[in-house]
């Protein structure tokens, strides 16, 4: 009898938790994405939740009004529709989308601005022919602007016979927004993959951000390479056509790498995909990065770029410049 009392009083502690967690969601998702008024909306629903569950009687009664009010909020909430024809920030204002003609694919609005500073710069949008062909490699930057723990990926694919080209998955602002990681888990972003110039994405974080971006070689064979550009350019079309929303957690600049693979190819979920300051040690320890033969922690200071990225600067050799002593071999 006493353990039929203990489970129960551990299952009721159990369904009010998840409650209040449900209740907090929605509270946010008011606040943050109701078009209009989100703020008082977000009050008067937690308002609403709170009289309910003094006043209904029972237990499970009171559960279901607050699981009932959150099961509202959700089908709103996922009912919110992203778009492209908003003000968005100049960096951002274009969406890359690509032609494929047997083994050519025209890229357009790749970009490669001409920066001054980090938030001083004239946007270019170029159109670059490249053959998947002429693949020779992939390289993956790491890039930490503040905690040890979370960073940014991009990905630069090696052509013989042209520059790198880079995809660097971000949030789409509009003029005025700043990035909140609270408000990355609700429907405040769209998502948008920057195809842009080594020159720009890199050379921005190094020489005029100032954070910290350690490139890798990848061991990708060039025909792995080359289905992993396929992967990137289905996505840069169906994000031109069909927008997504960008989420902090299910879809962001890591786990959209792998979730733009067929499930079946997705390499085994690993902590570090969430936590991708530890990205390039979770690389390291699946070898996948070329690493000379050297402890982890030696190739991660090796493989600080940003010396000779401020050295190469606007340099036309810059993808050459950064790329030197950097270990190749497994």
């Amino acid at each position: 009898m006493a353990a039929m009392k203990a489970l129960r009083f551990l299952v009721c502690a159990m369904a009010w938790i998840a409650a209040v967690v449900c209740v907090a969601w929605a509270f946010g998702a008011l606040y943050f994405d109701f078009p209009t008024a989100g703020a008082p909306m977000a009050f008067l629903f937690v308002l609403v939740v709170m009289a309910a569950v003094i006043f209904v009687r029972g237990n499970l009664l009171k559960l279901g009004v607050v699981f009932g009010a959150f099961a509202l909020v959700a089908l709103w909430w996922l009912m919110l529709k992203p778009g492209n024809d908003r003000a968005w920030q100049p960096d951002v204002a274009q969406t890359a989308w690509a032609q494929i003609n047997g083994d050519e694919v025209t890229v357009h609005n790749v970009r490669n601005c001409d920066y001054r500073a980090e938030t001083d710069f004239t946007p270019h949008w170029e159109t670059r022919t490249v053959r998947p062909s002429q693949i020779t490699g992939m390289d993956v930057a790491i890039n930490y602007w503040g905690s040890p723990w979370i960073a940014h990926p991009i990905v630069s694919f090696q052509f013989s016979d042209g520059l790198p080209l880079c995809f660097s998955i971000e949030t789409r602002k509009t003029i005025g927004q700043q990035y909140s990681t609270l408000e990355g888990f609700y429907r405040q972003y769209t998502l948008i993959y920057v195809v842009a110039d080594e020159r720009d994405v890199v050379r921005l974080r190094t020489n005029y951000r100032r954070e910290d971006v350690y490139l890798y070689h990848t061991l990708a064979s060039p025909a792995q390479a080359r289905e992993r550009f396929r992967e990137y350019v289905k996505t840069i079309n169906a994000l031109h056509e069909h927008p997504r929303w960008y989420n902090a957690v299910t879809s962001n600049c890591t786990t959209s790498i792998r979730t733009q693979r067929a499930v079946k190819l997705r390499a085994p979920w690993d902590w570090r995909i969430l936590l991708n300051g530890k990205a390039d040690e979770m690389l390291y320890d699946h070898h996948a990065i070329a690493t000379g033969g050297l402890p982890f922690a030696e190739l991660k200071q090796r493989s600080l770029i940003n010396e000779r990225a401020r050295a190469a600067d606007k340099d036309p050799d810059f993808s050459r410049l950064i790329r030197e002593d950097l270990p190749n071999g497994n």
